[in-house]
């Protein structure tokens, strides 16, 4: 599956209506962002069960706030529409597989159950 570009308008649908998704926040003047994407779109190509997405912190200051992105490249991922990762840098090619893979093996009852032992604030 080819990586997709989302907005603030399918946000929401894109994270809750698959079961893993990867988002990469990138801007076109940022140089580790540009290294990082041939590496997240191969990513794309071997994990036909992930959704890739990108967002143009450029195009989407509403959602790069709402993130609150403060650093880019910033990968965020989400299983079930629960965040489970969010860190900026650009990751290599073994380091993103080594991600997904430990994505994929999440126990998420118990990522639930933890989160519902966390009281609220």
């Amino acid at each position: 599956m080819a990586t997709i570009d989302i907005s603030e308008k399918t946000f929401n649908d894109t994270i809750t209506g698959n079961g893993i998704v990867l988002v990469d926040f990138w801007a076109a003047w940022c140089g580790p962002c540009r290294m990082f994407a041939p590496t997240f779109s191969k990513a794309s190509e071997n994990h036909k069960d992930v959704v890739f997405a990108k967002v143009d912190t450029e195009a989407e200051p509403g959602l790069s706030a709402a993130a609150r992105i403060t650093s880019i490249p910033t990968l965020m991922a989400f299983r079930e529409g629960i965040l489970v990762f969010s860190q900026p840098g650009a990751m290599n090619a073994a380091g993103l597989e080594q991600l997904i893979t430990a994505i994929k093996d999440l126990d998420m009852d118990a990522v639930r159950a933890k989160m519902a032992a966390v009281p609220a604030s």
